[in-house]
């Protein structure tokens, strides 16, 4: 397959002019809270190694004087998927109604009506109209120009936690967790997240490498669709890493020499490896 790598470490809307000359199929690959020198190819003192980041920038575009929509993640996130300021909605609505207005054009809904498949995979953060979590959640991906949507609501740290595959939760919120902190870190530092509901047998420790799998599950499917039809696709993951809680696997405590929060962030790089990979 060959595909059109949009790496947004800072979340940054990237053009999509090459559409007007051909269709290739797009990746936008979103992290969640990097530092903009914490990947190697922005700062060669960092003492995190990054080196899948490093290949997008190397083989890519680097990006030296670009800026987020919005200060906050759920503003950012609207600016990425409408081309809009965030100042344009209610933003502080997103945890009970949809950011994005029912008909409003966004990237996913544009390339859907140039012929492509759209999917998404992680967190969402703009907001669903939420009636209970037994209940269809609507006006979040599938109704915004995305065919097929696997991930969270918001980040690991703002219950309640469960997966929502197309517009219902996996398993609703029914259980639940106690709030966590990390000893020697500030209290919204390190392995933290708060008090809430959580899905039956939900490990957040997993979150990360679900999605990663969820993600490679999609481009494995279209590597197959794609012998029989020429029709391009979207994929837009956006990774819930490396926002707290950092929780590194244990291949990689230690190995970033700047704690938890280095050791969490090459873990997002290998999950981004994993992806490019299955690309």
């Amino acid at each position: 397959m060959k595909i059109l790598f949009i790496a947004v470490f800072t979340l940054v809307i990237s053009s999509l002019k090459l559409l007007a000359a051909h269709k290739p199929n797009i990746l936008i690959l979103m992290v969640d809270d990097m530092g903009y020198g914490d990947a190697s190819c922005y700062n060669s003192k960092s003492k995190i190694s990054t080196p899948h980041i490093d290949r997008i920038a190397r083989e890519g575009i680097r990006f030296t004087d670009a800026h987020a929509p919005g200060p906050f993640c759920h503003a950012s996130r609207y600016g990425l998927m409408t081309g809009r300021y965030p100042f344009r909605t209610d933003v502080s609505k997103w945890t009970k109604q949809p950011l994005i207005t029912e008909g409003q054009m966004t990237i996913a809904s544009l390339l859907k009506s140039q012929g492509y498949r759209t999917a998404m995979v992680g967190k969402w953060h703009l907001g669903f109209q939420e009636n209970g979590y037994d209940q269809r959640m609507s006006g979040g991906p599938i109704a915004h120009g995305f065919d097929t949507f696997f991930g969270l609501r918001a980040s690991t740290d703002i219950p309640p936690y469960f997966y929502i595959r197309g517009d219902r939760a996996v398993l609703p919120p029914t259980e639940k967790i106690a709030a966590n902190q990390s000893e020697g870190w500030s209290p919204i530092q390190g392995a933290f997240w708060r008090a809430g509901g959580i899905a039956p047998h939900m490990n957040l420790s997993e979150v990360l490498p679900t999605l990663t799998n969820e993600a490679i599950q999609f481009l494995n499917s279209q590597a197959a669709a794609n012998q029989d039809s020429h029709k391009p696709f979207l994929l837009y993951c956006a990774l819930t890493g490396p926002h707290t809680p950092w929780l590194p696997e244990p291949l990689f405590l230690n190995q970033s020499t700047v704690g938890m929060y280095g050791d969490f962030t090459m873990m997002v790089d290998a999950e981004i490896g994993r992806i490019l990979r299955a690309s």
